[in-house]
Protein backbone atom coordinates (compact mmCIF):
# COMPACT_ATOMS: atom_id res chain seq x y z
CA UNK A 1 0.00 0.00 0.00
CA UNK A 2 2.98 2.37 0.88
CA UNK A 3 4.69 1.23 -2.16
CA UNK A 4 1.75 2.43 -4.42
CA UNK A 5 1.38 6.22 -2.88
CA UNK A 6 5.00 6.07 -2.77
CA UNK A 7 5.07 5.65 -6.90
CA UNK A 8 1.91 8.32 -6.96
CA UNK A 9 4.24 10.04 -5.89
CA UNK A 10 6.76 9.94 -8.29
CA UNK A 11 4.53 10.30 -11.24
CA UNK A 12 3.68 13.89 -11.69
CA UNK A 13 -0.19 13.73 -12.50
CA UNK A 14 -0.82 11.49 -9.90
CA UNK A 15 0.87 13.86 -7.64
CA UNK A 16 -0.65 16.78 -8.58
CA UNK A 17 -3.66 14.66 -7.38
CA UNK A 18 -2.44 13.55 -4.19
CA UNK A 19 -1.70 17.33 -3.63
CA UNK A 20 -5.14 18.22 -4.10
CA UNK A 21 -6.65 15.96 -1.32
CA UNK A 22 -4.15 16.98 1.00
CA UNK A 23 -4.86 20.81 0.60
CA UNK A 24 -8.62 19.52 0.72
CA UNK A 25 -7.84 18.11 3.90
CA UNK A 26 -6.05 21.54 5.05
CA UNK A 27 -8.98 23.73 4.51
CA UNK A 28 -11.01 20.94 6.39
CA UNK A 29 -8.96 21.03 9.71
CA UNK A 30 -8.79 24.99 9.47
CA UNK A 31 -12.94 25.35 8.69
CA UNK A 32 -12.71 22.62 11.94
CA UNK A 33 -11.50 25.11 14.19
CA UNK A 34 -13.20 28.36 12.96
CA UNK A 35 -16.29 28.68 15.75
CA UNK A 36 -19.36 30.01 15.51
CA UNK A 37 -19.64 32.61 18.27
CA UNK A 38 -22.08 32.65 21.10
CA UNK A 39 -21.99 28.99 21.93
CA UNK A 40 -21.17 27.61 25.27
CA UNK A 41 -18.82 24.99 24.29
CA UNK A 42 -18.17 23.50 27.79
CA UNK A 43 -22.24 23.21 27.91
CA UNK A 44 -22.02 21.35 24.73
CA UNK A 45 -18.68 19.09 24.71
CA UNK A 46 -20.79 17.70 28.32
CA UNK A 47 -23.98 16.88 26.27
CA UNK A 48 -21.79 15.10 23.63
CA UNK A 49 -20.50 13.03 26.21
CA UNK A 50 -23.88 11.35 27.20
CA UNK A 51 -24.22 9.18 24.46
CA UNK A 52 -26.78 11.24 22.93
CA UNK A 53 -26.56 12.06 19.06
CA UNK A 54 -24.73 14.84 18.88
CA UNK A 55 -21.82 11.96 19.74
CA UNK A 56 -22.47 10.31 16.27
CA UNK A 57 -22.34 13.45 14.49
CA UNK A 58 -19.52 15.04 16.44
CA UNK A 59 -17.44 11.43 15.36
CA UNK A 60 -18.47 12.00 11.19
CA UNK A 61 -17.43 15.89 11.17
CA UNK A 62 -14.15 15.37 13.77
CA UNK A 63 -15.23 17.14 16.64
CA UNK A 64 -16.39 20.08 14.58
CA UNK A 65 -19.94 19.62 16.68
CA UNK A 66 -17.77 19.90 19.77
CA UNK A 67 -16.35 23.01 19.24
CA UNK A 68 -19.29 23.94 17.67
CA UNK A 69 -17.35 24.63 14.53
CA UNK A 70 -18.96 26.36 11.03
CA UNK A 71 -18.65 22.63 9.59
CA UNK A 72 -20.75 21.40 12.77
CA UNK A 73 -23.22 19.94 10.64
CA UNK A 74 -20.75 18.50 7.94
CA UNK A 75 -21.77 16.80 4.55
CA UNK A 76 -24.53 14.79 5.83
CA UNK A 77 -27.05 16.74 3.76
CA UNK A 78 -25.18 16.53 0.86
CA UNK A 79 -25.64 12.68 1.55
CA UNK A 80 -29.17 13.07 2.05
CA UNK A 81 -29.95 14.98 -0.66
CA UNK A 82 -27.73 12.51 -3.22
CA UNK A 83 -29.98 9.33 -1.39
CA UNK A 84 -33.45 11.50 -2.41
CA UNK A 85 -32.68 12.17 -6.14
CA UNK A 86 -31.52 8.88 -6.90
CA UNK A 87 -34.58 7.37 -5.30
CA UNK A 88 -36.39 10.17 -7.58
CA UNK A 89 -35.15 9.07 -10.34
CA UNK A 90 -36.55 5.79 -10.43
CA UNK A 91 -39.81 6.83 -9.87
CA UNK A 92 -39.77 10.83 -11.43
CA UNK A 93 -39.98 9.97 -15.46
CA UNK A 94 -38.52 13.33 -16.16
CA UNK A 95 -35.63 12.55 -14.16
CA UNK A 96 -35.03 9.41 -15.26
CA UNK A 97 -34.79 11.14 -19.15
CA UNK A 98 -32.49 13.48 -17.85
CA UNK A 99 -30.03 10.22 -16.38
CA UNK A 100 -30.18 8.56 -19.49
CA UNK A 101 -29.24 11.68 -21.36
CA UNK A 102 -25.63 11.41 -20.09
CA UNK A 103 -23.40 14.01 -18.97
CA UNK A 104 -25.72 16.82 -19.94
CA UNK A 105 -28.24 15.25 -17.69
CA UNK A 106 -25.88 14.20 -14.43
CA UNK A 107 -24.97 18.07 -15.19
CA UNK A 108 -28.79 18.87 -14.74
CA UNK A 109 -29.20 16.51 -11.64
CA UNK A 110 -26.36 17.58 -9.38
CA UNK A 111 -27.60 21.47 -9.86
CA UNK A 112 -30.99 20.40 -8.89
CA UNK A 113 -29.00 18.35 -5.96
CA UNK A 114 -26.66 20.86 -4.60
CA UNK A 115 -30.36 23.29 -4.08
CA UNK A 116 -31.85 20.45 -2.25
CA UNK A 117 -28.47 19.88 -0.06
CA UNK A 118 -29.09 24.12 0.73
CA UNK A 119 -32.67 23.65 1.60
CA UNK A 120 -31.85 20.27 3.31
CA UNK A 121 -28.91 21.88 4.89
CA UNK A 122 -31.10 25.43 6.37
CA UNK A 123 -33.51 22.55 7.44
CA UNK A 124 -31.21 20.66 9.39
CA UNK A 125 -29.66 23.97 11.27
CA UNK A 126 -32.79 24.84 12.37
CA UNK A 127 -33.00 21.02 14.05
CA UNK A 128 -29.85 21.86 15.34
CA UNK A 129 -30.52 25.51 17.07
CA UNK A 130 -33.63 24.23 18.44
CA UNK A 131 -32.14 20.72 19.83
CA UNK A 132 -29.81 23.02 21.69
CA UNK A 133 -31.94 25.68 22.61
CA UNK A 134 -33.97 22.64 24.40
CA UNK A 135 -31.06 21.72 26.00
CA UNK A 136 -30.29 25.12 27.99
CA UNK A 137 -27.10 26.76 29.26
CA UNK A 138 -25.62 26.20 25.37
CA UNK A 139 -26.74 29.36 23.45
CA UNK A 140 -25.43 32.38 25.26
CA UNK A 141 -28.57 34.77 23.73
CA UNK A 142 -31.68 33.95 21.50
CA UNK A 143 -32.21 36.54 19.92
CA UNK A 144 -33.03 37.48 15.66
CA UNK A 145 -30.27 38.38 14.58
CA UNK A 146 -27.92 35.29 16.64
CA UNK A 147 -30.14 32.82 15.56
CA UNK A 148 -29.74 34.21 11.68
CA UNK A 149 -25.65 33.77 12.18
CA UNK A 150 -25.94 30.32 13.52
CA UNK A 151 -28.35 29.21 11.09
CA UNK A 152 -26.21 31.03 7.82
CA UNK A 153 -22.68 29.64 9.47
CA UNK A 154 -23.86 25.85 9.50
CA UNK A 155 -25.74 26.35 5.74
CA UNK A 156 -22.64 28.16 4.56
CA UNK A 157 -19.98 25.27 6.48
CA UNK A 158 -21.83 22.88 4.74
CA UNK A 159 -22.25 24.47 1.53
CA UNK A 160 -18.44 24.67 1.27
CA UNK A 161 -17.69 21.12 2.22
CA UNK A 162 -20.30 20.31 -0.72
CA UNK A 163 -18.07 21.94 -3.07
CA UNK A 164 -14.77 20.92 -1.68
CA UNK A 165 -16.25 17.21 -2.15
CA UNK A 166 -16.75 18.11 -5.87
CA UNK A 167 -13.49 19.60 -6.01
CA UNK A 168 -12.32 16.28 -4.75
CA UNK A 169 -13.71 13.99 -6.68
CA UNK A 170 -13.19 16.22 -10.10
CA UNK A 171 -9.28 17.32 -9.34
CA UNK A 172 -8.54 14.47 -6.83
CA UNK A 173 -8.13 10.72 -6.43
CA UNK A 174 -11.53 8.61 -4.95
CA UNK A 175 -15.00 10.06 -4.18
CA UNK A 176 -14.69 13.24 -2.06
CA UNK A 177 -17.86 13.32 -0.22
CA UNK A 178 -16.07 9.71 1.51
CA UNK A 179 -12.68 11.46 1.77
CA UNK A 180 -14.11 14.33 4.04
CA UNK A 181 -15.58 11.94 6.13
CA UNK A 182 -12.81 9.87 6.50
CA UNK A 183 -10.73 12.73 7.45
CA UNK A 184 -13.16 13.51 9.86
CA UNK A 185 -13.48 10.27 11.78
CA UNK A 186 -9.49 9.84 11.51
CA UNK A 187 -9.30 13.55 13.30
CA UNK A 188 -11.78 12.30 15.83
CA UNK A 189 -10.60 8.16 16.20
CA UNK A 190 -7.61 10.00 18.64
CA UNK A 191 -10.05 10.76 21.06
CA UNK A 192 -12.50 7.99 20.67
CA UNK A 193 -9.20 5.73 21.94
CA UNK A 194 -7.98 8.34 24.73
CA UNK A 195 -11.37 7.97 26.42
CA UNK A 196 -11.72 3.95 25.56
CA UNK A 197 -8.43 3.58 27.43
CA UNK A 198 -9.41 6.13 30.82
CA UNK A 199 -12.56 4.53 31.14
CA UNK A 200 -10.87 0.83 31.06
CA UNK A 201 -8.23 2.35 33.50
CA UNK A 202 -10.91 3.95 35.33
CA UNK A 203 -13.27 0.70 35.67
CA UNK A 204 -10.01 -1.38 36.01
CA UNK A 205 -11.49 -3.25 32.93
CA UNK A 206 -8.07 -4.36 31.68
CA UNK A 207 -10.34 -7.95 29.88
CA UNK A 208 -12.42 -5.87 28.03
CA UNK A 209 -10.21 -3.61 26.48
CA UNK A 210 -7.89 -6.44 25.00
CA UNK A 211 -10.97 -8.24 23.97
CA UNK A 212 -11.94 -5.03 22.23
CA UNK A 213 -8.53 -5.15 20.38
CA UNK A 214 -8.30 -8.56 19.19
CA UNK A 215 -12.15 -7.75 17.95
CA UNK A 216 -10.92 -4.18 16.25
CA UNK A 217 -8.09 -6.45 14.73
CA UNK A 218 -10.18 -9.54 13.55
CA UNK A 219 -12.53 -6.78 11.90
CA UNK A 220 -9.81 -4.89 9.97
CA UNK A 221 -8.84 -8.15 8.67
CA UNK A 222 -12.49 -9.23 7.98
CA UNK A 223 -12.95 -6.05 6.04
CA UNK A 224 -10.24 -6.09 3.92
CA UNK A 225 -10.89 -9.79 2.95
CA UNK A 226 -14.44 -9.08 1.92
CA UNK A 227 -13.69 -5.65 0.20
CA UNK A 228 -10.87 -7.20 -1.80
CA UNK A 229 -13.21 -10.46 -2.41
CA UNK A 230 -14.86 -11.15 -5.88
CA UNK A 231 -16.48 -13.07 -8.39
CA UNK A 232 -14.33 -13.27 -12.01
CA UNK A 233 -17.15 -14.15 -14.99
CA UNK A 234 -14.73 -15.05 -17.62
CA UNK A 235 -15.74 -13.52 -21.52
CA UNK A 236 -14.28 -14.55 -24.81
CA UNK A 237 -14.12 -11.94 -27.61
CA UNK A 238 -14.65 -13.12 -31.03
CA UNK A 239 -12.12 -12.49 -33.87
CA UNK A 240 -12.80 -8.65 -35.34
CA UNK A 241 -11.56 -7.22 -38.53
CA UNK A 242 -11.41 -3.28 -38.36
CA UNK A 243 -10.35 -1.78 -41.37
CA UNK A 244 -7.17 -3.43 -42.38
CA UNK A 245 -6.80 -4.79 -39.38
CA UNK A 246 -7.76 -8.52 -37.77
CA UNK A 247 -8.16 -8.03 -34.12
CA UNK A 248 -7.46 -11.84 -32.47
CA UNK A 249 -10.10 -13.40 -30.12
CA UNK A 250 -9.48 -13.20 -26.82
CA UNK A 251 -10.17 -14.41 -23.06
CA UNK A 252 -11.04 -12.07 -20.11
CA UNK A 253 -13.33 -11.55 -17.13
CA UNK A 254 -15.58 -9.41 -15.80
CA UNK A 255 -14.52 -8.96 -11.89
CA UNK A 256 -17.86 -8.85 -9.79
CA UNK A 257 -17.13 -7.38 -6.16
CA UNK A 258 -18.64 -8.78 -2.65
CA UNK A 259 -19.05 -5.51 -1.73
CA UNK A 260 -19.47 -3.42 -5.45
CA UNK A 261 -21.22 -0.85 -2.72
CA UNK A 262 -18.29 -0.03 -0.56
CA UNK A 263 -18.59 2.45 2.67
CA UNK A 264 -21.36 4.44 0.98
CA UNK A 265 -24.48 2.16 2.59
CA UNK A 266 -23.04 3.06 5.84
CA UNK A 267 -22.67 6.12 5.50
CA UNK A 268 -26.55 6.67 3.79
CA UNK A 269 -27.96 4.62 6.94
CA UNK A 270 -26.04 7.11 9.41
CA UNK A 271 -27.54 9.85 7.37
CA UNK A 272 -31.19 8.78 7.49
CA UNK A 273 -30.93 7.68 10.75
CA UNK A 274 -30.12 11.57 11.71
CA UNK A 275 -33.46 12.61 10.21
CA UNK A 276 -35.95 11.45 13.41
CA UNK A 277 -33.98 13.25 15.86
CA UNK A 278 -34.20 16.05 13.41
CA UNK A 279 -37.92 15.96 13.21
CA UNK A 280 -38.21 15.48 17.06
CA UNK A 281 -36.90 18.91 17.95
CA UNK A 282 -40.01 20.35 16.18
CA UNK A 283 -42.44 18.28 18.51
CA UNK A 284 -43.10 19.97 21.79
CA UNK A 285 -44.84 16.98 23.14
CA UNK A 286 -42.11 15.28 25.26
CA UNK A 287 -42.93 11.75 25.20
CA UNK A 288 -43.39 11.82 21.27
CA UNK A 289 -40.40 13.60 21.24
CA UNK A 290 -38.47 11.18 22.88
CA UNK A 291 -39.71 8.66 20.59
CA UNK A 292 -38.29 9.90 17.88
CA UNK A 293 -34.73 10.73 19.59
CA UNK A 294 -35.06 7.34 20.90
CA UNK A 295 -34.41 5.78 16.84
CA UNK A 296 -30.51 7.14 17.72
CA UNK A 297 -30.14 5.43 20.79
CA UNK A 298 -26.89 3.05 19.06
CA UNK A 299 -27.75 1.04 22.70
CA UNK A 300 -31.16 -0.07 21.69
CA UNK A 301 -32.49 -3.05 20.21
CA UNK A 302 -34.77 -0.72 18.15
CA UNK A 303 -31.91 1.22 16.63
CA UNK A 304 -29.77 -1.63 15.82
CA UNK A 305 -32.12 -3.56 13.88
CA UNK A 306 -33.24 -0.24 11.73
CA UNK A 307 -29.07 0.11 11.15
CA UNK A 308 -28.88 -3.19 9.77
CA UNK A 309 -32.14 -3.08 7.48
CA UNK A 310 -31.07 0.36 6.19
CA UNK A 311 -27.58 -0.57 5.23
CA UNK A 312 -28.77 -4.09 3.91
CA UNK A 313 -31.59 -2.03 1.54
CA UNK A 314 -29.08 0.75 0.55
CA UNK A 315 -26.35 -1.61 -0.45
CA UNK A 316 -28.72 -3.02 -2.78
CA UNK A 317 -29.82 0.04 -4.07
CA UNK A 318 -26.43 1.45 -4.86
CA UNK A 319 -24.81 -1.62 -6.30
CA UNK A 320 -27.83 -1.71 -8.55
CA UNK A 321 -26.80 2.01 -9.17
CA UNK A 322 -23.12 1.86 -10.01
CA UNK A 323 -23.76 -1.93 -11.73
CA UNK A 324 -26.26 -1.89 -14.47
CA UNK A 325 -26.15 -5.69 -15.96
CA UNK A 326 -28.61 -4.59 -19.03
CA UNK A 327 -25.38 -1.91 -20.01
CA UNK A 328 -22.68 -4.24 -19.36
CA UNK A 329 -24.62 -6.79 -21.83
CA UNK A 330 -24.72 -4.67 -24.22
CA UNK A 331 -21.65 -3.37 -24.30
CA UNK A 332 -20.00 -7.08 -24.47
CA UNK A 333 -22.32 -7.82 -27.13
CA UNK A 334 -21.06 -4.57 -29.62
CA UNK A 335 -17.81 -5.99 -29.13
CA UNK A 336 -18.25 -9.43 -29.89
CA UNK A 337 -17.70 -10.53 -26.51
CA UNK A 338 -20.08 -13.58 -24.74
CA UNK A 339 -20.02 -15.71 -21.64
CA UNK A 340 -19.47 -19.31 -22.66
CA UNK A 341 -23.24 -21.04 -21.90
CA UNK A 342 -25.09 -17.64 -22.15
CA UNK A 343 -26.53 -16.15 -25.38
CA UNK A 344 -25.66 -12.39 -25.99
CA UNK A 345 -28.37 -9.49 -25.11
CA UNK A 346 -31.30 -10.01 -22.40
CA UNK A 347 -29.73 -13.75 -21.77
CA UNK A 348 -26.43 -12.51 -20.35
CA UNK A 349 -28.00 -9.75 -18.42
CA UNK A 350 -30.18 -12.21 -16.41
CA UNK A 351 -27.57 -14.00 -16.07
CA UNK A 352 -25.26 -11.01 -14.73
CA UNK A 353 -28.08 -9.55 -12.41
CA UNK A 354 -28.58 -13.14 -10.75
CA UNK A 355 -24.98 -13.32 -9.96
CA UNK A 356 -24.92 -9.99 -8.83
CA UNK A 357 -27.97 -10.52 -6.40
CA UNK A 358 -26.11 -14.21 -5.06
CA UNK A 359 -22.72 -11.59 -4.07
CA UNK A 360 -24.49 -8.68 -3.36
CA UNK A 361 -26.49 -10.68 -0.69
CA UNK A 362 -23.07 -11.78 1.28
CA UNK A 363 -21.52 -7.80 0.83
CA UNK A 364 -24.80 -6.94 2.37
CA UNK A 365 -25.05 -9.07 5.36
CA UNK A 366 -21.49 -8.29 5.69
CA UNK A 367 -21.95 -4.54 6.17
CA UNK A 368 -25.12 -4.52 8.01
CA UNK A 369 -23.38 -7.51 10.80
CA UNK A 370 -20.31 -4.66 10.72
CA UNK A 371 -21.99 -2.10 11.32
CA UNK A 372 -24.24 -3.35 14.62
CA UNK A 373 -21.20 -5.24 16.08
CA UNK A 374 -20.14 -2.33 17.89
CA UNK A 375 -23.13 -1.81 20.22
CA UNK A 376 -22.67 -5.91 21.18
CA UNK A 377 -19.04 -5.50 21.71
CA UNK A 378 -19.95 -2.64 23.87
CA UNK A 379 -22.60 -4.23 25.82
CA UNK A 380 -19.60 -7.47 26.42
CA UNK A 381 -16.91 -5.31 27.32
CA UNK A 382 -18.72 -2.59 28.46
CA UNK A 383 -16.56 0.13 27.31
CA UNK A 384 -19.34 2.29 25.88
CA UNK A 385 -16.64 5.18 25.03
CA UNK A 386 -16.31 3.34 21.67
CA UNK A 387 -19.36 2.31 20.93
CA UNK A 388 -18.96 3.20 16.66
CA UNK A 389 -15.49 1.72 16.94
CA UNK A 390 -16.78 -1.20 14.00
CA UNK A 391 -18.29 1.68 11.71
CA UNK A 392 -15.24 4.09 12.20
CA UNK A 393 -12.99 1.18 11.02
CA UNK A 394 -15.03 -0.06 7.98
CA UNK A 395 -15.49 3.59 6.53
CA UNK A 396 -11.61 4.47 6.96
CA UNK A 397 -10.66 0.83 6.13
CA UNK A 398 -12.96 0.94 3.18
CA UNK A 399 -12.15 4.65 1.88
CA UNK A 400 -8.35 3.84 2.11
CA UNK A 401 -8.34 0.73 0.08
CA UNK A 402 -10.66 2.36 -2.33
CA UNK A 403 -8.27 5.40 -3.06
CA UNK A 404 -5.41 3.34 -3.17
CA UNK A 405 -6.84 0.62 -5.91
CA UNK A 406 -7.66 3.89 -7.73
CA UNK A 407 -4.47 4.76 -7.51
CA UNK A 408 -2.61 1.97 -8.48
CA UNK A 409 -5.13 1.44 -11.90
CA UNK A 410 -4.26 5.11 -12.67
CA UNK A 411 -0.46 4.29 -12.11
CA UNK A 412 -1.42 0.68 -14.48
CA UNK A 413 -3.16 2.99 -17.18
CA UNK A 414 0.19 5.05 -17.07
CA UNK A 415 2.19 2.20 -17.36
CA UNK A 416 0.51 0.91 -20.75
CA UNK A 417 0.11 4.26 -22.02
CA UNK A 418 4.36 4.27 -21.69
CA UNK A 419 4.61 1.32 -23.14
Amino acid sequence: MFDIIINGFKVPDIRKKLYFILYGFVLYALGAHIPVPGINTDALSSLIGQGTLFGMMDLFVGGSLRRFSIFALGITPYINASIIMQLLQVVVPKLEELRKEGESGQKIIMQWTRYLTVGLAFFQSLGMYWMLHSSGGILQSDTWPFRILVIFSLVGGTTFLMWLGEEITLKGVGNGVSLIIFIGIVNSLPQQINQTFKLAVWNNNKIGLVVLMVISIATIAFIIFIHLGQRKIPVQYAKRVIGRKVISGQTTYIPLRVNTAGVIPIIFAISVLMFPATIGSYIHNDYVKKIFINFTNDRSVVYNVLYFGLVFIFTYFYTAVVFNPKDVAERMKKHGGFILGIRPGRPTAEYLERIMVRITFMGALFLGLVAVLPSIVVYITKLGSFGLGGTSILIIVGVALDTINQIEAQLLMRHYEGF
